[in-house]
């Protein structure tokens, strides 16, 4: 009986991970080795770290849904670039009327993903003055480092399972979606509806919800991202 257990949750593990993919999941398995579909009207990808935004130091991010109030802090002492990306998102108003095309309850609670502009699962953000894709890189601060590691996971999927990461996914963490490419993750960001700490090291938190979880709990699938703006750390936003 518990040989049947552990297979049980060994696949509804690899199925939760083929959720956090840049593809549309339905609610049986299926394959988590699927890319995101890159098509020559979006142009080159954006991937260089110089080049992107970064959060020096912290801010919050207000996010209206179904009439409710959510406060993201954004943590981009630790984690820069991917909090320099969402907060350059939010202050663009990319986010205003995406859905969460991907919310996972049952058996347990998993997550709750948006931020995908094509409103399937296979989209990203692309800079409408240059036609260019913004990817950013996987980013993970160790315990006991200076700065984070970029380019690999370093949790179970690089057979890491004990990865003493800084920001963890624990309930209210809001994280980036990516493919299987540590590279790929672009506007969708998803909120952690309980402890994960199976996801640690290979998908990266950059922020976590300090008012509005009741309102987290809520989100079905088909929801929208009323507005989301930044209410203070603008200042720590740099280009």
């Amino acid at each position: 009986m518990k040989r049947k257990l552990k297979i049980s949750q060994f696949f509804y593990t690899i199925f939760l991970l083929g959720c956090l993919t840049l593809v549309s999941c339905s609610n049986s398995v299926t394959p988590t080795n699927s890319q995101p579909t890159i098509t020559p009207q979006q142009g080159k990808a954006m991937n260089t770290n110089n080049q992107l935004p970064r959060l020096e130091g912290k801010a919050t991010v207000e996010m209206l849904i179904n009439g409710g109030k959510i406060l993201i802090e954004v943590d981009g002492n630790n984690a820069p670039i991917t909090a320099g990306n969402f907060v350059d998102l939010v202050e663009k108003g990319f986010y205003n009327g995406l859905k969460f095309h991907r919310v996972v309850k049952d058996p347990q609670p998993f997550v709750a993903q948006g931020g995908d502009p094509l409103g399937n699962g296979t989209g990203g953000y692309r800079d409408p003055k240059t036609g260019q894709s913004r990817n950013i890189p996987l980013e993970i601060k160790l315990e006991g480092e200076n700065a984070p590691q970029y380019n690999k996971a370093l949790g179970q999927q690089a057979g890491l399972p004990s990865t003493k990461v800084v920001l963890h996914h624990m309930r209210g963490a809001v994280a980036m979606a990516r493919s299987q490419s540590p590279d790929s993750a672009s506007s969708q960001f998803y909120f952690a509806l309980s402890d994960l700490a199976f996801l640690d090291g290979d998908y990266a938190v950059f922020g976590n919800v300090t008012e509005g979880m009741d309102v987290v709990d809520k989100i079905k699938q088909g929801d929208k991202i009323e507005v989301a703006k930044v209410i203070s750390g603008q200042e720590n936003l740099k280009q």
